[in-house]
This record gives structure tokens, C-alpha cells and sequence, in this order.
């Protein structure tokens, strides 16, 4: 599996590993756990949007399809829609491509300290 040699380096932020992860149809006792209803939702309709990450997101897509083409050019573009669980890297740019309404449940890594105003 391999995953537990990037586990401690992944929180210090090192911008080499900007890669979306996209796991398809995860069992419901799988995001039961995770508790994905009780995370806020967020939609949008079919376009293009910019966007940048200042925290490491999850989001499970209710329904949509939207591909997404990282700012540096040299990350292959990644397409997911409903039913996928998806996790974005901290520091990701990206446009948005989205063909089909998005609605999904998403959160914030709280280890990965997003920009707060004070």
C-alpha cells in the first residue's frame, strides 16, 4: 500500500505532492464513518471557475461532473463526478471545468490551518 510512508511528511506542507485523490463509490459505512451528512454542502452550476485551496478539502459529489485542470501545466488533468469521494491538496490551483451541477458535502482539514481573519 505505501501510504503510511507519506503520512507524516503530507503535513508539512511540501508542495510536490499536489495531487487530487479520487476514490469511486465508497461503501456508505465508509462515509458513515466519516460522517459526510452532517458536512456542509456546496453547488454550482455548469462552468469554469478558478480556484485555489489554502486548506486540504474532502468532498463526496452527490451528483455533477466537473474536470480539473491544475494551474502548472506539468499535473495531468483529473475528472470526477457523483459518487466520488475526492480529496484536494493543500496549495492546489485549479480551474474548475464543470459540465454537469455540482452538489457535494465537503470539509476542510483542520490540520492544515486555512487562512483566518482576526
Amino acid at each position: 500500500m505505501g501510504m503510511a510512508e507519506t503520512s507524516s511528511s503530507s503535513r508539512a506542507g511540501s508542495s510536490s505532492d499536489l495531487t487530487i485523490t479520487v476514490e469511486s463509490n465508497p461503501s456508505k459505512s465508509r462515509l458513515s464513518e466519516m460522517g459526510i451528512n452532517f458536512w456542509p454542502k456546496w453547488g454550482c452550476p455548469p462552468g469554469k471557475y478558478m480556484l485555489k485551496f489554502d486548506a486540504q478539502q474532502t468532498c463526496y459529489l452527490v451528483r455533477g461532473r466537473v474536470k480539473v485542470y491544475p494551474k502548472d501545466s506539468s499535473f495531468a488533468s483529473v475528472e470526477f463526478g457523483a459518487g466520488d469521494l475526492v480529496t484536494i491538496p493543500k496549495g492546489f490551483s485549479c480551474t474548475w471545468d464543470v459540465s454537469i451541477a455540482i452538489d457535494k458535502h465537503y470539509k476542510f482539514e483542520p490540520n492544515s490551518s486555512a487562512p483566518t481573519a482576526k
